[in-house]
């Protein structure tokens, strides 16, 4: 190990899914000097404040044609940068959580030599570290299913880490009696609107029944009914508070959504996002099922029916629904981020 303290580049840039569990490792490396490299225009530039943070220009590989010369091009120059970045300030490892932020820092280590470790919260590995892993010195894995992807030799399960308000009990501050039943809705980002659209179509029927529900709704669907028990927000800050004490969610399948549903125990009817590249919200969900956590519906099978009768009849078995959360929580590694800073920091001691 070097005599000052050691320095590590994380590179993690677009979605929660991607910053969020990389911040939690981060905080478990206090004593070492943490530089940040995102992507311009992306949510980093809100959520990276402790860290200096470097950007450069580089966009997803789906585009064909002339414009994929363009994205290669920049892939090329963001190289160039990064083995820059990395040689000025003394990287002595890289860490990302995948994405196409990922590409440059990769490739940047392995020219320089560096210790590269990547984290794959996916049960179905993203294209870049299907492509990228064998470049990688180690790869960790939310999902154990996504082994089947990769390099078996480099990889190892270690789970995914979530922020550190979800490993302490926090209040709530909706006016919810202790004794009802709180359903919760997260449409995510992306596809919101039609899952949105199916709850406000049954919705009702849970309410009468004397259910809660906090419905997150996003911003792009203003769209709402009143009634005493409903509470519709476009985001809510405190989701660790809200999953601890709800008990069933109706969500996306995302991997950092099911990581937080793993360690809040949270029983949960998942509605993969069906435009997710490689289906993977779906072989995520399917994770969950197999455990008994959760139950899987296509967002084209489902109808408002089925989902009216099979939240009601979930209510009315407290039993299947405490099963369901026991089984949630094997899932859980709530260590993840400590376990994923010791395995950085055993590569850099490998190093010297």
């Amino acid at each position: 190990m070097p005599e000052t303290s050691p320095r590590l580049l994380i590179a993690a840039s677009g979605t929660g899914g991607h910053l969020f569990p990389a911040l939690a490792v981060a905080e478990q490396l206090s004593d070492w000097q943490i530089d940040w490299l995102g992507a311009t225009g992306r949510l980093e530039q809100a959520l990276v404040k402790n860290y200096p943070l470097h950007t450069v220009n580089v966009e997803g590989f789906q585009s064909r044609g002339l414009k994929s010369l363009l994205v290669f091009y920049r892939l090329a120059i963001a190289i160039f940068q990064v083995r820059k970045l990395l040689k000025q300030l003394h990287i002595d490892a890289v860490f990302t959580t995948g994405g196409y932020i990922s590409a440059p820092a990769i490739l940047a280590a392995r020219w320089c030599g560096i210790p590269v470790i990547i984290h794959e919260s996916n049960a179905i590995p993203g294209k870049v570290t299907q492509l990228l892993a064998p470049f990688c010195t180690q790869v960790a894995i939310g999902l154990e299913m996504a082994a089947q992807s990769l390099p078996k030799k480099k990889t190892i399960w270690l789970g995914t880490p979530v922020r550190k308000t979800f490993l302490s009990p926090q209040s709530l501050d909706f006016p919810i009696p202790q004794d009802a039943i709180l359903i919760v809705v997260m449409g995510g980002s992306q596809g919101a609107i039609a899952l949105n659209q199916l709850v406000r179509d049954c919705g009702r029927k849970w309410l009468d029944a004397g259910a809660y529900l906090v419905h997150l709704t996003g911003d792009r669907d203003p769209e709402s009914f009143h009634h005493s028990h409903y509470f519709p927000l476009p985001f809510y800050h405190n989701m660790a508070g809200l999953l601890q004490r709800a008990n069933l969610a109706i969500s996306r399948s995302g991997a950092g959504t099911l990581t937080e549903l793993a360690i809040t125990k949270t029983p949960a009817i998942l509605i993969p996002y069906p435009f997710a590249a490689e289906d993977h919200q779906y072989y995520n969900a399917l994770a969950f099922k197999e455990a008994g956590a959760a139950l899987i519906y296509r967002q084209q099978e489902l109808t408002p029916e089925i989902l009216e009768k099979e939240v009601l009849r979930l209510l009315n078995n407290p039993d299947e629904l405490e099963r369901m959360s026991e089984n949630a929580g094997t899932l859980a590694v709530a260590d993840s981020a400590e376990r994923l800073a010791a395995l950085i920091q055993d590569n850099v001691k490998n190093r010297y």
